[in-house]
């Protein structure tokens, strides 16, 4: 499509733009929608690299706002044609209280869905997370699952539990009227576990492997195997479902879709180190030292700690019994949903989303 003024007509809107997958959205917009004509970047705090995008052909709007808060969520999305929702409070290890996961994953979201309908704006796309599905707090293992996959979902952390709200609230809006009289087109992405460029776990590994004398120790057997998928790929979906949501509204409306990509299957452990080994570090095994009831007496305690200590300071280790148990269940995804309805195919291979991430790290 040629770059000109005429092409250029869309208004879309990223919230959680400057978080570790909104970034990686915007850019891709700015990158692979030539249509657009303004990007609006939603953020609790606005990231300075924000600048260096205002220079190009295309509006780039900083809007410091709050997903919590319904006004400032409705004068953002008046007048955009499509919403991408990433925004989301992702926290495992117990930073946040669950009342405040809950206020930003779920009434965030129904800000958002609201705004829609008010303002007018047709077509929503919510990034919601495997954990919507699993590991569930059984440990039963999802073995190269896809989206139609039987599984009981059954949660209890504040996270997952958010997570799910969200998505059935997103993809029960769909055919809602909005302001004006047409109906809302929503889908709903469920990236697994997502790495690249700017992601936070990935950094804390690095660093405690460092502060162990370049060492990492091995908690979890290699056989406990994990889907991950590169963030590059992630905002590409994401881009991609956008800019098709409108021509394949009845096939694609209402719909779940897992996030994948070529990244190989292996245990959290095994595919951290296919980027911290080449950055210096070593894993140890520790299997025969360390058993599964000890792993899970220490997670207890430091559940324990964490609740004792709450009042006083921010205890919040990596380690906990649901992390403990994610790490310690089998969840595989193998579909190819997204490319039967919208053509998605990875944008990155293994061996580019590798190479960035260890050049990243």
């Amino acid at each position: 499509m040629a770059d000109s003024a005429e092409t250029r007509k869309l208004v879309y809107l990223v919230t959680g733009g400057c978080g570790f997958l909104g970034e990686h959205v915007v850019r891709m917009l700015l990158q692979r929608e030539p249509r657009l004509y303004e990007l609006r970047v939603f953020d609790l705090h606005l990231g300075p690299w924000l600048e260096e995008l205002k220079t190009g052909p295309v509006q780039v709007t900083a809007i410091q706002g709050d997903v919590t808060q319904a006004h400032e969520v409705a004068a953002a999305v008046a007048g955009a044609h499509v919403v991408i929702h990433t925004a989301g409070l992702v926290d495992v290890f117990g930073r946040a209280s669950p009342e405040t996961i809950y206020e930003v994953n779920v009434q965030g979201t129904k800000n958002v869905i609201e705004a829609c309908v008010q303002t007018g704006t047709r077509f929503l796309v919510y990034t919601s997370s495997m954990e919507v599905v699993g590991p569930n707090i059984k440990g039963h293992p999802f073995y190269r699952g896809n989206e139609d996959t039987p599984y009981e979902a059954i949660h209890r952390h504040p996270y997952p539990c958010s997570k799910a709200q969200a998505e059935r609230l997103v993809l029960e809006a769909n055919g809602r009227k909005v302001h004006g009289g047409l109906s809302l087109v929503t889908c709903a992405l469920r990236p697994t576990g997502i790495y690249g460029e700017g992601h936070q776990i990935m950094r804390d590994f690095y660093h405690q492997g460092l502060r162990l004398g370049g060492r990492l120790f091995r908690a979890i057997p290699a056989s406990v195997e994990h889907s991950r998928v590169y963030v590059g790929n992630v905002a590409w979906m994401h881009v991609l479902v956008a800019q098709e949501l409108e021509q394949r509204a009845a096939l694609m409306g209402g719909q779940v879709y897992f996030c994948y990509d070529e990244s190989p299957y292996k245990s959290y452990e095994d595919f951290n180190m296919e980027f911290l080994g080449p950055c210096g570090l070593r894993l140890v095994d520790t299997r025969l030292l360390v058993p599964y009831w000890l792993l899970m007496l220490l997670a207890t305690l430091n559940a324990l700690l964490q609740w004792l200590l709450r009042p006083l300071l921010l205890y919040a280790p990596l380690l906990n019994p649901y992390t403990l148990a994610v790490a310690n269940t089998t969840f595989t995804v193998s579909t190819n949903k997204a490319q039967r309805h919208f053509g998605y195919k990875p944008l990155f291979s293994w061996e580019d989303s590798r190479t960035r991430t260890i050049r990243w790290v």
